[in-house]
């Protein structure tokens, strides 16, 4: 009896753009962080915030008692009415004496010490403004606003609590969620390869970098990411540097300190070529081999395959294969090198070897 040639399901291999993911782990941030201090020494009178509330950039927090403040002020503002007073006496009487110089009536030396009065005057009302303004400012330091608009924590003082002027401890904590920074974490020598691989030309670098965010739940965070900057220094201890990722936050799901995992896309291979990972097998030495399909005949061809990683369920080639070439991916314990084979394409009809006959008695 003849035995007819086994039959093998193959797929075709085609070059495409393929975009090279990598998963990192990284931690979130919150965008903006702003500590409240106060700028002035004072007895907090009252809070006037909610703890864990969202507040605006400029919105009241604290009142100091600002009695001290306010006299300060007032006092600024007299002594400066009083500079204006005498600033208006020196210049009448250099008013005066620039008509009497003309007429002889008085000397020279008259005529000068009452211009230099004048200007000592104009500078005493400068001096009496600036003040006035510097204790403008120590009162308005008594009235302590949020400096940026987000979420505000708990307040680590109460009314009646001294404080003072820089203080190590801040007053509370204001942070914006929305949009809030994922920073990732990589490998200086993937870093490396990445840069080898662009010098020798086999990837190209994306215009756009979209990042998917995947919880500690396992589940993909609806928004998507856009990368930002990576860091120019690599941490000795870790041997890894840092990349930032900008990601909108509305709901304020992701919150600060957040540990997630980040699905990246910075390079292209523009003709990749991909082979099932069912059509590759390993030799004894750990060699990845394929059973190609060749020549008119469909004859078995053993091929030594190099291939650089997974995209989704399938392995980027490096060498050993081509567009073109027909990879056996089913039936491969039915087949060794030389043997002419049916061909069965994925989902379509077999297509019999060249000189095979049905089996007869």
């Amino acid at each position: 009896m003849q035995m007819g040639a086994p039959e093998v399901e193959v797929v075709k291999l085609t070059a495409q753009p393929v975009r090279l993911t990598r998963e990192l782990p990284g931690r979130t941030r919150a965008y903006l962080i702003a500590e409240v201090r106060p700028q002035v020494d004072g007895i907090v009178k009252e809070l006037l915030f909610e703890e864990g509330s969202v507040v605006e950039a400029g919105q009241p927090l604290y009142q100091l008692d600002d009695a001290m403040y306010r006299a300060e002020h007032e006092s600024a503002t007299a002594a400066l009415a009083r500079a204006e007073a005498a600033l208006e006496v020196a210049r009448l009487d250099a008013e005066r004496t620039a008509e009497l110089i003309r007429s002889n009536a008085i000397s020279q030396q008259d005529r000068e010490n009452a211009v230099a009065r004048l200007h000592q005057a104009e500078a005493d009302v400068r001096v009496a403004k600036a003040a006035v303004a510097s204790s403008s400012v120590r009162l308005g330091y008594a009235h302590i606003t949020s400096p940026i608009s987000g979420r505000i924590g708990k307040s680590w003082v109460t009314a009646g609590a001294l404080v003072t002027a820089n203080q190590a401890q801040p007053l509370a904590t204001v942070q914006q969620f929305d949009p809030i920074y994922v920073d990732l974490s990589q490998s200086a020598s993937e870093l490396l390869a990445m840069r080898s691989e662009l010098a020798e030309g086999a990837v190209a670098m994306a215009d756009d970098v979209p990042v998917r965010i995947i919880l500690e739940n396992g589940r993909t965070y609806a928004q998507t990411g856009t990368f930002k900057f990576a860091d120019l220094t690599v941490d000795p201890s870790t041997g890894s540097y840092s990349l930032r990722v900008v990601v909108p936050n509305p709901d304020h799901l992701l919150l600060p300190g957040m540990y997630v995992r980040a699905v990246i896309s910075p390079a292209i291979v523009q003709d990749a070529v991909l082979v099932p990972q069912r059509g590759i097998t390993r030799d004894p030495r750990g060699n990845a081999i394929a059973m190609v399909v060749v020549g008119d005949d469909n004859t078995i061809e053993r091929r030594a395959v190099e291939v650089t990683r997974t995209v989704g369920d399938q392995w980027l080639v490096g060498s050993g294969l081509s567009a073109g070439d027909r990879v056996v991916v089913a039936g491969l314990q039915k087949i060794q090198p030389g043997m002419q084979v049916k061909v069965a394409q994925a989902g379509g009809q077999t297509q019999a070897a060249a000189g095979d006959a049905p089996t007869s008695r």
